[in-house]
């Protein structure tokens, strides 16, 4: 057989089971999408912006757990995509993103739309290749996929320069596909001395993150229940377990219920699953659990005792470790500790919501949420926003939840909930955002009414970029710079002029509008005008757990 590199890239990806990829074309691409045209089988969802291509293979890779594919053009096109992939690499996001480089021969000459995108691309990715051959694609896509689907998942970035896209070569067989890597054994001793732990603790919580939702073992979820241990999540984590079950702790952390963090200054044992001790779920990392002994099950080894010293680490794939570890713990009557649970519950409830006092954030998401069955996708951007979803959502623990939890990245939200409905065309995608972060990225708004997608907008405007104003009233002296909008778009009249229907919750009863905006097939915008509201509790950053403002007053731990 005789083919070009370009036609090579198609037929190694689509061996890889690719049907949809994100990008946008530029002039040391352009042979890709030739190939790409030519051959006819991939469908291409053309993005507004890299950033969005990044954002919709994101969302495609959280829905379906595998790795998915983007492309870029070299120069502005590279640089746009970067923040999508340091996005995928702190949230273990499998991505294999392919950029177009100069020509071979004009690297390193400040060529028209050259940059190094293999040098920037280190610290983000967790590996590169610049291709020096055509030859070389046979080995370094099958490797692409397999690195970013195995351990702990991440960005892989290809950069193939021009000539090497145009260059034909003759081969005899296509390589086997690339797979993930098996999971580390097993060590039962160690699984055997951690059950000993837990079984002997008297106040031993869970901590689940993202490795507990992205594991395809669902069963864990039952098993965790039925040891009657009271459960935390990080961000990443939330839709791991109902938020509604009476032992369900809800989030960790920096916004996490002051009840919540009570707990983990309370306990004496924290079993963490498929967390990196984010400074955020943490707080001041010295004063985090100091009283707890640490468990930390995890399939990178690197991060056992990265940040927290533990007394005990399992390295393996998290549902694996845990359908082995749970059988072995006992399960656990009404306690002391349950009791004490329930008593940090009923002492610090979260604010309250009702229909009747609607434009608060927190009713309009508890208003949404009656709406939803249990297979639908909760997707955020980044905000206030975001917090107020983590900790008002009810997820039954068969939802699935995006959000940019490591890198933070505002206007992450419109182009990943596209990418999860292309994924996912046959479930409700609702994606909230704030007016700030839908202004990074709205532009995709375009990609969505193209694609069809099926998913819900809601907008929640307050005229500001919230959390920074929160924070500056909070700890900068209530000095409000660069933080509030003078002006503003007509939201809804901006959605139609994309193409995509547009409802505004401003003017009446939102029920209504709400479920006809959610009863419409494909995409929608909902405007909701929101009041100013803060987010609490919050832990100033920097302070430990323990030092939360709830409502403008310091909660203090009660013994």
């Amino acid at each position: 057989m005789k083919m070009s590199g370009a036609d090579l890239i198609i037929h190694l990806i689509e061996r890889q089971g690719i049907k949809t990829l994100a990008g946008i074309p530029g002039g040391s691409n352009l042979p890709l999408y030739d190939a790409l045209a030519r051959h006819g089988s991939i469908r291409h969802v053309l993005a507004r912006h890299e950033q969005g291509a990044g954002f919709i293979a994101q969302g495609m890779a959280r829905v379906t757990g595998r790795p998915q594919v983007c492309f870029a053009t070299s120069g502005p096109g590279a640089t746009n995509l970067l923040t999508a992939i340091a996005d995928a690499r702190l949230d273990s996001i499998p991505l294999v993103c392919i950029t177009g480089q100069v020509p071979r021969a004009m690297i390193g000459t400040d060529a028209f739309q050259e940059v190094d995108t293999y040098g920037m691309s280190v610290p983000i990715t967790k590996h590169n290749f610049l291709v020096r051959s055509a030859q070389e694609l046979f080995q370094v896509i099958p490797t692409a996929f397999r690195i970013a689907a195995s351990g702990r998942p991440g960005p892989v970035l290809i950069d193939v320069p021009k000539d090497v896209q145009c260059e034909e070569i003759e081969f005899a067989a296509w390589p086997n596909p690339g797979l993930p890597a098996s999971p580390p054994a097993l060590d039962f001793n160690s699984i055997a001395a951690a059950a000993a732990l837990i079984n002997d603790a008297s106040r031993p919580v869970f901590l689940l993150g993202g490795g507990v939702t992205a594991s395809e073992r669902h069963a864990i979820r039952g098993q965790i229940e039925r040891t009657a241990i009271p459960a935390a999540a990080t961000l990443m984590g939330l839709s791991a377990l109902p938020s509604e079950q009476s032992l369900a702790l809800g989030l960790l952390g920096m916004h996490g219920a002051v009840s919540t963090n009570l707990s983990f200054e309370e306990c004496d044992l924290v079993i963490a699953a498929g967390v990196r001790f984010n400074d955020r779920t943490t707080g001041r990392l010295k004063h985090f659990c100091s009283q707890a002994k640490i468990i930390h099950v995890d399939i990178d080894r690197c991060e056992i005792g990265k940040l927290c010293q533990t007394c005990l680490g399992l390295v393996g794939d998290v549902g694996q470790v845990l359908e082995a570890l749970l059988p072995l713990v006992k399960t656990r009557a009404a306690s002391a500790w349950t009791k004490r649970i329930a008593k940090l519950k009923a002492l610090h409830p979260l604010p309250a919501s009702n229909p009747g006092d609607f434009p608060s954030p927190r009713t309009l998401i508890r208003l949404v949420a009656e709406h939803l069955d249990d297979r639908a996708i909760i997707v955020t951007d980044v905000g206030q926003h975001q917090m107020w979803t983590a900790q008002t959502f009810p997820f039954r623990g068969s939802q699935q939840w995006l959000t940019s939890g490591g890198l933070g990245t505002m206007g992450f939200g419109i182009p990943a909930a596209i990418g999860a409905a292309l994924a996912a065309p046959e479930r409700t995608i609702v994606s909230f955002s704030g007016d700030g972060s839908a202004m990074m990225n709205l532009q995709e708004l375009a990609t969505a009414v193209e694609e069809n997608a099926n998913i819900k907008i809601f907008l929640m405007n307050n005229n500001s970029l919230g959390l920074v104003r929160q924070q500056q009233s909070l700890f900068f002296g209530n000095r409000r710079f660069a933080s509030g909008f003078s002006r503003q778009p007509d939201f809804c009249a901006l959605a139609r002029s994309f193409g995509m229907p547009a409802w505004d919750l401003g003017d009446e009863d939102p029920r209504l509008k709400i479920a006809e905006a959610l009863g419409t097939p494909g995409p929608a915008l909902i405007h909701a005008p929101i009041q100013e509201a803060d987010v609490f509790p919050i832990v100033p950053p920097g302070e430990a757990n323990r030092n939360m403002i709830q409502g403008g007053c310091h909660a203090h731990i009660a013994i």
